[in-house]
């Protein structure tokens, strides 16, 4: 591919993340269920509301990725950070379809994730391959440590809510 062409190529990929339209090359986990599963009003705004941060974290994950690897002086860096983009692409689509599900909208101030996103993927690798690994490496940490906390709530929550039933 000619310069230009890697460059539409990306611009695509930061306007489906910002704007919406991500295409997903996986199927959605739990397409099945999601259908079946009922939610009264207040349930299915709040469960929009986690699913709007979720979106966020995917489309600042896409920025971090894509800056990382237009800077990535390995190739097989560059391969890496591709694939990881492409596999955060596919969550982008998924939560952008469980918001429709739910009746809701992406976060209005995504331009400004994705814009504060890239800029400190592009400090992290034009630090070099090295650091950029770095903080692929401690960012995906951060975000495990996260989504265990988080789950931990849930399942103190659930448990809170069966006890006072």
């Amino acid at each position: 591919m000619s310069p230009i062409d890697r460059l539409i190529i990306e611009f695509d990929t930061a306007l489906r993340s910002v704007v919406g339209g991500a295409n997903a090359q996986r199927p959605t986990p739990g397409a099945e269920l999601s259908s079946k599963s009922v939610l009264d009003a207040q349930e299915r705004k709040h469960a929009a509301g986690l699913m709007r941060v979720n979106h966020v974290g995917e489309v600042c994950a896409q920025a971090l990725y894509q800056s990382q690897k237009l800077v990535a002086r390995n190739p097989e860096i560059q391969a890496m950070l591709s694939h990881s983009g492409q596999e955060e692409m596919d969550h982008l689509a998924w939560c952008e379809t469980r918001l429709q599900e739910l009746g809701s909208h992406t976060s209005y101030l995504n331009p400004f994730w994705y814009a504060g996103s890239f800029a400190i993927g592009l400090a992290a690798g034009l630090a070099g391959d090295k650091w950029s690994l770095g903080f692929v490496a401690e960012t995906e940490k951060q975000v495990e440590k996260s989504s265990r906390e988080s789950s931990r709530k849930i399942t103190q929550r659930r448990l809170s809510l069966a006890r006072n039933c």
